[in-house]
């Protein structure tokens, strides 16, 4: 699969770009640190940001698009920017119909280097080595971008599958829910219907007793009223 990772920012926006699956080497494909003026307006800035990810988007045509949750920083100014850059990000891909996952800093760094704790110099080590690059990309935002976009490739596939799996798991029991309720009504449709049966047959019964008792009551009257007819003559 094809991955683009972002690493955002206002002033810095690290993309990458590679192949790989789970599990095994992943290549490089691209890699570029794109950025607006400081000095711009923010809103153009924002649009201008979401031109150039949006142009590498169709450029590359990944397959997932994988992007750095804003998980905790102390400078209110940068964190909002990080997160209006990361918006951006995501609605890029959004709009290119791409699937989006987030990953904190810690899960990058697990990912790529085994421990959540790395710093940027060893993330950027294990970027280069993993990707058997001669030189290691800059700046940090550039390998940051790239370790995304490996962690999705290794983490990103194995969750997809698992959440594929319970969907089909969850949708098997739905199945089994609904087949257990037609065979529940199914059930009580034929014992209403045996129930009537047993109703229908138990007044045709006593229906014909009632006949048999009235034949029976009528032979006797008309007995009794023949012996005093011929008792009278």
């Amino acid at each position: 699969m094809r991955v683009l990772g972002v690493d955002p920012g206002l002033t810095r926006c690290g993309v990458g770009v590679v192949d790989g699956q789970p599990g095994r080497a992943c290549q490089l494909v691209a890699v570029d640190v794109v950025g607006t003026d400081p000095h711009v307006d923010l809103a153009a800035r924002l649009l201008e940001l979401d031109d150039k990810i949006t142009l590498m988007l169709a450029t590359y045509r990944p397959d997932a698009v994988a992007v750095e949750r804003v998980f905790s920083q102390h400078n209110v100014r940068t964190v909002m920017g990080t997160a209006q850059a990361g918006a951006v990000a995501v609605l890029a891909a959004a709009r290119a119909g791409l699937p989006v996952r987030m990953y904190t800093p810690s899960e990058v760094k697990a990912a790529v280097t085994g421990s959540g704790q790395a710093d940027k110099l060893q993330v950027t080590a294990m970027v280069t080595r993993l990707l058997k690059l001669t030189d290691a990309p800059r700046p940090a935002d550039a390998a940051d971008a790239l370790a995304l976009a490996i962690c999705h490739v290794w983490r990103g596939g194995s969750q997809e599958r698992l959440l594929a799996a319970g969907a089909a798991a969850q949708a098997a029991v739905e199945q089994a829910r609904v087949a257990h309720a037609r065979t529940a009504q199914a059930t009580a449709r034929a014992r209403a219907a045996q129930a009537s049966a047993v109703r229908a047959t138990a007044a045709k019964s006593r229906a014909a007793r009632l006949e048999a008792l009235q034949q029976h009551a009528a032979r006797a009257r008309a007995g009794r009223t023949g012996t005093a007819q011929g008792g009278g003559r």
